[in-house]
């Protein structure tokens, strides 16, 4: 299967997507699985692993409603709790659900850049060990030290980077980017999509040939097996079309082997999450 690993939904309102600011206009309407199914199919997709945008339990419920109906929804990445008492009753009310792969926190937008490192955090994470999940870490590429000393933490859990770890693409700034996100790549549990980057770079006047640097640094890190393709979608209509945004990757991987093709746009995707 060729997958997009990391898509969002939502119906739209102020009060829980207040970070889409007056400079997003564009994402301020519904973004549902009627509206992505047509890009997926011009691309080539065979389906898609819708991530969370809101951190509610209201939402991992609602995503897991729009998988019941839509079957190119292959998996879901929600969110709970996981600094709660209550988080093996959440897990337990989730874990039946074949669509339900793993958890995602915005790290990215604690006040605390040492968040992910807080003792009620850790030993969630620790609880997500059992389920078999998959955690994915939100981060800007500041937050890449503590993530470091966050996953050596979890040997026997399977994280994905999402975005890159968000570099400074628009800048052109590779260090210490570079170094940090090649220590990571050195745990063979933490894998990385190539998505949200087009948001990360100057949204009008990009070029695919911006990313080549950060895509270089990402393969030869983690390797044709440890990365996976993403849209970002709908975020990245900030910046670009659909099938604009997943062409950095496609065209950009054209010279690689058939089967690294096959993991990249896919088979990682169904390894990772057990699509």
């Amino acid at each position: 299967m060729k997958i997009d690993s990391h898509q969002h939904f939502w119906k739209y309102n102020l009060q829980d997507y207040g970070w889409i600011n007056y400079n997003m206009q564009i994402l301020q309407r519904d973004f549902m699985p009627e509206d992505l199914l047509p890009e997926l199919n011009k691309s080539g997709f065979d389906g898609s692993v819708a991530v969370q945008a809101r951190q509610s339990i209201e939402e991992t419920e609602w995503l897991l409603q729009l998988a019941d109906h839509f079957s190119f929804i292959k998996g879901v990445v929600g969110w709970v709790d996981l600094r709660s008492p209550q988080l093996e009753q959440q897990l337990d009310n989730f874990a039946g659900h074949p669509r339900f792969i793993g958890l995602r926190h915005v790290i990215q937008d604690e006040p605390d850049d040492n968040f992910m490192l807080s003792n009620p955090f850790l030993k969630g994470i620790k609880i997500l060990e059992k389920y078999h999940l998959v955690y994915e870490i939100l981060i800007f590429q500041k937050h890449l030290p503590q993530t470091i000393e966050f996953v050596s933490k979890f040997p026997g859990l399977t994280f994905v980077l999402d975005h890159i770890a968000k570099p400074l693409i628009k800048e052109k700034i590779y260090t210490p980017w570079k170094e940090r996100i090649t220590e990571l790549a050195k745990f063979p549990n933490v894998y990385c999509k190539v998505s949200g980057m087009v948001t990360e770079a100057d949204w009008i006047n990009w070029q695919k040939t911006d990313f080549h640097p950060y895509l270089d640094v990402v393969f030869n890190a983690f390797g044709t097996d440890r990365v996976m393709i993403g849209s970002d979608w709908p975020v990245c209509l900030l910046a670009g079309k659909y099938s604009d945004v997943i062409s950095i990757v496609t065209d950009y991987i054209c010279r690689f082997s058939e089967n690294e093709k096959k993991a990249v746009l896919g088979e990682n995707a169904v390894k990772v999450y057990k699509l």
